[in-house]
């Protein structure tokens, strides 16, 4: 749900998330192009880890904010399920028209979904929220359980969530990890640029059982090294947009787009939207 730097404040230390991510933040975190940046190239990391096959999934993105991450699976072509416990974020998620089912959720009180449900999970900079006790009755370490046996449930065996998250410290990281284990998880920490003081960053790559032979179970992904990589992420929002020119996005909003996007809102009960004719998705002749 944030993307910050390690020498920024940490907003799980302000407020609780439903609280500090307010209308104002919400809108401010979608529309600084250095936080999009930084929430799109983490994506593409952990869709990297996640290994996913070519034919389209349904993924279940946790934290999804306002569709940042979700964006990014569209452009490969998969299909997700958002979670957030921040209705504003989810009201900018909902203006911007994205193309994954919202719902709103405390992760900590676990989910609903029936055994095998999607195919993978994701998540950007959320899991550290549930280190905290929010509340007199919050106990994170039953909140953590909590919420990952019932992720272990949704997930089809053998495939894989992705976290990408901003420890406060080795104790937070064990105690994520341990939760995850005891829910069923096997897996690990991926630490890419280690040695970098702003590069560096943490995902936990979970394997939600075996699709086949234990003794061929995946390995833990290796790390990305200095070696291989920047020294210090460099931020640029005209990069992203201009990968994204380059990429699948320029053939994706196509007559076929449009369509399916007018059914979606049409099946959301969302009024006034435009009928379907022999001019939709028609390119206009520019005018002088």
């Amino acid at each position: 749900m944030s993307a910050k730097s390690g020498s920024s404040s940490r907003p799980e230390h302000i407020a609780p998330p439903e609280i500090f991510y307010n209308d104002t933040e919400a809108s401010k975190y979608t529309d600084n192009s250095r936080i999009t940046a930084i929430q799109y190239e983490m994506t593409q990391r952990a869709i990297e880890l996640m290994c996913l096959p070519d034919e389209p999934q349904l993924l279940l993105d946790i934290g999804c904010g306002s569709g940042l991450s979700g964006e990014c699976l569209d452009e490969i072509g998969h299909h997700w399920v958002g979670l957030d416990i921040s209705p504003s974020m989810l009201n900018v998620a909902n203006e911007r028209q994205v193309e994954g089912d919202l719902f709103l959720q405390d992760l900590g009180q676990g989910m609903g979904y029936r055994p095998g449900s999607f195919d993978g999970a994701i998540s950007i900079s959320v899991i550290q929220w549930l280190c905290n006790a929010d509340q007199s009755t919050h106990v994170p370490k039953k909140r953590l359980l909590r919420f990952f046996s019932t992720l272990y449930t949704a997930l089809t065996r053998g495939s894989r969530a992705v976290f990408q998250f901003y420890p406060e410290g080795p104790d937070q990281v064990e105690m994520i990890m341990s939760a995850a284990m005891r829910a069923g998880f096997t897996g690990g920490l991926v630490v890419d640029y280690p040695n970098s003081t702003k590069a560096k960053k943490y995902f936990l790559c979970l394997f939600a059982g075996y699709a086949g032979d234990q003794k061929s179970s995946p390995a833990v992904p290796k790390g990305l090294d200095s070696e291989d990589g920047p020294q210090s992420v460099e931020y640029a929002g005209k990069r992203q947009r201009e990968d994204r020119k380059k990429g699948k996005m320029a053939n994706v909003k196509g007559k076929d787009w449009v369509l399916h996007k007018k059914e979606l809102n049409r099946m959301r009960g969302k009024a006034k939207v435009p009928l379907d004719t022999k001019y939709t998705a028609r390119k206009r002749k520019i005018r002088f």
